[in-house]
Formats: C-alpha cells, structure tokens, sequence
C-alpha cells in the first residue's frame, strides 16, 4: 500500500533527509586515496548520531537464513560493486577509484535514504562520464515525478537516458517508496514504459536510484549475501535521493 504523508510527516521526513545529507557531505570531505571505507562508516553513524537520528542500515535483516544482518552504517561499493559492499578496515580506497555511498538516515519514525558516487583521486573521463550521466539519469526521472504523472514514466525517463548513453541499467533491483518503513510500496524500476503505473499524488515520498553499469546489465551476489558485483567487472555508479510529490515540482528532501 503507497502512503500519502500529512504535514507533520512530511516536516520529520525533511529532518530525517536533512541528517543524511548532511553525512554524506562530511563523507564526500573525507574521501581520499588510504582512507578505509571502516573510517567513513565511521564518520557517517558519528554525523547522525551527533543530529539525533540512527544509521537505518546498521543492522538492516538480510532475510536470508545463514546471513547475517547488515553490520554498517553505510553501504559502501567499490569500482565493480553496485551496491551493498560492505564497510571494513581491510578495503581501503586508492586513486583511481570510484566508491558508491548509499546511507539512510532515521529519526522520529522516519527515513532518510540517499546514495552517491564518489571519485578517489584521479579517474579516466571514462569514469567521470559514467558518474555524471548517473548522477543525471535521475534528474532526468524527476522531471516526471509530478502530480497526476505514472510512476513509469519516471522509470522510462531513467532508463531510456542511460541507454541512449551508452550504459545499463539494473534490472534486479530498484527504488522504492520510504517514509517510517525504510522500504514502502511502490517499487520503482530504473527502466519500463511510460503511461504504466499508479498515478503520482501530492504526499508521496520516493526514494528514486538509478544504478547504473558501464558494461553489460548481468549482477553477481558475493558470498557475503550482501555485495552485489557486476558480472563482467565492468564499473558501476549509484545515485539516490528521496523526493516529495507535491502539488509542482517534486521536492529532493536529501539535498541541502
């Protein structure tokens, strides 16, 4: 079921959002070559904690019998990582690298969900074009993420954006609705056909992700039961807000 937000929801999940910029900004400070991706897990639980919410991903059920549940504060996914890498003391960023930070922010009952990718030192213009065609992929969706709109046309928008440029979208996994659960109905596919879907209405909040791969679309699990990979090795980028449906243009309650 798709929750519509009162007033005062909306106001908490506009804290909620505001505390996980806010961490991902001190985390965009601190990347550099030699930094563990241990440390900005680190950072990231200290910058939400200090702003009295709690790192929503920190302990996150996998669901799955024989995994354990998430133990960071952040996702953190390195180069051929999509999503879900897990932070250690032993993964330590060197130049060359891009690194996907997806974190989520809780306080009074609601979320906070954002991700982006980041560039360790000096990368090919390879690699920034795939950052930045991510990055636009979803400003490309929110153009349609307005009142009375189908939620496929923001997923077409996306995907036919990044297709048209070259790359692939993930198929397996998608955005979502959020609001006091981290994940909420809709699903949000990253690719489909426009004039498909619920109609969009004013209260609605929407965590929208484009995932994004340089190569071929195919994923791979590791054996973590976490990290997702792509499965020819190829680079991948991630970049996420949570947006409101307003009675204009949608507002990006994970940017400040």
């Amino acid at each position: 079921m798709v929750t519509i937000k009162s007033k005062r929801e909306i106001e908490l999940m506009r804290e909620a959002g505001r505390i996980a910029c806010i961490a991902q900004n001190e985390i965009e400070k601190a990347i550099r070559p030699g930094i563990s991706t241990f440390e900005l897990d680190k950072i990231a639980e200290d910058v939400i904690r200090a702003n009295g919410g709690i790192p929503a991903e920190k302990g996150y059920p996998s669901g799955i019998r024989g995994v354990p549940n998430f133990p960071g504060s952040i996702c953190s996914s390195i180069n051929d990582e999509v999503i879900h890498g897990i932070p250690s003391k032993k993964v330590i960023l060197k130049d060359g690298d891009i690194i996907s930070i997806d974190l989520v922010a809780y306080k009074n009952g609601f979320h906070g969900d954002c991700a982006r990718t980041f560039i360790v030192g000096k990368v090919p213009e390879s690699t920034k074009r795939l950052v930045n065609i991510t990055k636009q992929a979803f400003f490309e969706g929110i153009k349609y993420a307005r009142k009375g709109n189908r939620l496929g046309d923001i997923s077409h928008a996306i995907g036919n954006f990044v297709e048209n440029n070259g790359y692939s979208v993930v198929r397996e996994f998608q955005g979502h609705g959020i609001g006091s659960k981290m994940h909420e109905d809709p699903g949000i596919p990253n690719y489909g056909k426009p004039g498909r879907g619920i109609r969009l209405e004013e209260g609605m909040t929407l965590a929208i992700e484009p995932m994004v791969i340089m190569g071929k679309p195919d994923i791979l699990e590791l054996e973590d039961g976490w990290t997702i990979i792509t499965k020819d090795g190829s680079l991948s980028a991630h970049y996420e807000n949570t947006i409101l449906i307003t009675e204009k243009e949608p507002e990006i309650l994970t940017m400040i």
